[in-house]
């Protein structure tokens, strides 16, 4: 049985969208067009593929015709690469990435490859890897070294980060020095609940070893705010040493213990299936890793 294309396209712009009208504009059709489209498919596979809602959603099906999308459509460009008569224009290729790589060595490794357009899912690194397993992108930057069935994964180093406040943060809430005590009562500011850094860095650096260590905390959802909100004395946080250096050296910054970093591995991860069509950006994320991530002795 060969899939439509268009089909596919559709499911992928109306999950991605969160509507029909949405997904319509994206692919220059009428929503009615959109909706005939799904329809057919779904009649075709025999499933429901869209939860119909506000978003709409695709179904577990419906992400794992995504991803064959994704991929038929990444091999497709590199093809076409080839053939420049017959090209269309460049394929787009979805990644999770964590937003404390993307703010420090990430950008520069797209900058370097040519023909795609970049679709950027923001997660922690520790979440990047379930977009992946969901069939929602081809590849992600992620803390988990694998393995993922029908998945490649490659290391890149360790980003590196330090827990820094301001001169006056330190005097006001870490009078007598960061003491387990004084933790628990400084604000600190995590990107979301699933960050996990602040904890780790304090379990390690105290001694302290319950199952969860409870202090208050900012919820602030970008790396650049993180290092805005340290400077101007908001609260504590894990900052990747790439962004807080040059402010450590001013003075602008302090770690809160001297000398304590915190290194998170990185793993590049992706479908199997893709890998060639994926070969270009995968040696410039291991080009830019190798100048810009902690490397292993």
């Amino acid at each position: 049985m060969m899939l439509d294309p268009a089909q596919l396209a559709a499911l992928a712009a109306v999950h991605r969208r969160g509507s029909f009208d949405f997904a319509a504009a994206a692919l220059g059709v009428t929503p009615s067009a959109i909706s005939q489209r799904i329809k057919a498919l779904e009649e075709v596979t025999g499933t429901l593929l869209v939860r119909r809602g506000q978003p709409c959603t695709a179904t577990a099906t419906g992400l794992r015709l995504i991803r064959h999308h994704d991929e038929v459509a990444l091999l497709e460009s590199s093809l076409l690469a080839d053939l420049p008569g017959l090209n269309t224009g460049p394929a787009t290729l979805r990644i999770a990435v964590n937003s404390d790589s993307l703010a420090t060595w990430v950008i520069p490794a797209l900058a370097a490859t040519e023909g795609l357009l970049f679709d950027l899912v923001i997660d922690e690194e520790e979440g990047s890897q379930e977009w992946l397993k969901r069939g929602e992108v081809i590849a992600a930057i992620t803390s988990h070294a694998g393995p993922l069935q029908g998945c490649d994964t490659m290391p890149l180093g360790s980003l590196r980060f330090r827990a820094t406040a301001s001169p006056a943060f330190m005097q006001r809430w870490f009078p007598d020095g960061p003491t387990a005590e004084a933790l628990a009562r400084a604000p600190a500011i995590t990107f979301s609940d699933k960050d996990r850094l602040q904890e780790r860095w304090i379990m390690r650096h105290t001694g302290t070893s319950a199952r969860r260590v409870i202090f208050p905390s900012h919820r602030i959802a970008s790396s650049q705010a993180f290092l805005d909100a340290g400077l101007n004395g908001l609260g504590w946080s894990m900052n990747p040493d790439i962004l807080a250096a040059p402010h450590l050296a001013a003075g602008t910054l302090v770690e809160l213990f001297p000398d304590t970093p915190l290194d998170v591995a990185l793993h590049w991860q992706f479908t199997r299936l893709a890998a060639p069509a994926l070969a270009p950006v995968t040696d410039a994320i291991r080009r830019s890793a190798r100048a810009l991530l902690v490397q292993p002795p």
